[in-house]
């Protein structure tokens, strides 16, 4: 299967971290899941490992959500596969920082 240009869009301080645009495109070999994609991004720019996903369990971060198009993965498995919306390039998968208050 040959790899796929995922459009993954960043928060600004993650976009900061790792000194790229709001929007980077990555090569995803394999099946597109919500893993394989923060998988190639990790690899891509390594300070960002342990900012999203924890770096043992690989749980997603308490203050981020994952949205694949208008779908929320945030509570989907990481082998889920993506939307083909996502997996042509029409649509971006999206990392969003959560908003808490009080």
């Amino acid at each position: 299967m040959e790899p796929r240009a995922i459009r993954v869009v960043l928060p600004y301080h993650l976009r900061n971290l790792a000194a790229v645009d709001k929007e980077v495109r990555l090569e995803v070999p394999g099946p597109a899941t919500t893993g394989a994609v923060l998988d190639a991004l990790e690899a891509a720019y390594p300070m960002l490992r342990g900012t999203i996903r924890d770096h043992g369990s690989h749980e997603r971060r308490p203050m981020l959500r994952y949205f694949a198009g208008t779908e929320d993965f945030s509570f989907e498995s990481s082998d889920a596969p993506l939307p083909e919306g996502v997996v042509s390039g029409r649509e971006v998968f999206r990392i969003v920082g959560a908003i808490a208050g009080g």
